[in-house]
């Protein structure tokens, strides 16, 4: 499937939009996610193909245990959708991870994705350098965690620090000896 540019729907092909939605708790409702979408799909002259919500669902959670995200996943792979459109990027996720995974798998789709309150639509140049620029500085932000992770380990071993599980036979001993 070829990249979603702003010329696809200039030359009148109409983009087919699947709308994600998700609130946390299932005392939240999406509808002003709904509303805000669904006014961007006919702004843009989007045709909205499925509306995905996940009810009382964190964003922390794989997408084995959000049911309407997977099956947006499994639409966009069949090549159902051009376009994923959310609210806001914490509505697809909140592990960094799952998010850049999810991301990399629409862009290898030649699917879009259109972030409404961070105004991110990959189907323009600037909405895919912004994307691109975000997976480098994501990117970076984890090396810098590794390093930090690293150099406190070695400051750790420095000063005499045992790291990881005792062995198994020194927990069974101190219990011993407590007794």
């Amino acid at each position: 499937m070829e990249a979603i540019t702003e010329d696809s729907t200039m030359a009148g092909n109409t983009l087919r939009v699947g709308l994600y939605l998700r609130v946390s708790t299932s005392g939240q409702t999406p509808e002003n996610q709904r509303i805000d979408l669904e006014r961007v799909a006919g702004q843009r002259g989007w045709q909205i193909v499925e509306t995905y919500i996940d009810h009382g669902i964190s964003g922390s959670k794989g997408r084995d245990k959000r049911p309407a995200f997977d099956k947006l996943s499994r639409d966009a792979g069949q090549g159902k959708l051009d376009i994923v459109a959310a609210w806001s990027i914490d509505r697809i996720g909140r592990s960094l991870g799952h998010l850049v995974q999810f991301m990399d798998e629409l862009r290898q789709q030649g699917v879009g994705i259109y972030l409404h309150q961070q105004q991110v639509d990959t189907s323009t140049a600037a909405g895919r350098a912004f994307l691109q620029m975000a997976g480098v500085f994501a990117e970076f932000e984890r090396a810098i965690i590794v390093e930090r992770i690293n150099a406190g380990l070695q400051r750790a071993r420095a000063h005499g620090k045992q790291l990881g599980r005792p062995p198994v036979g020194v927990k069974v001993e101190a219990r011993i000896r407590r007794l």
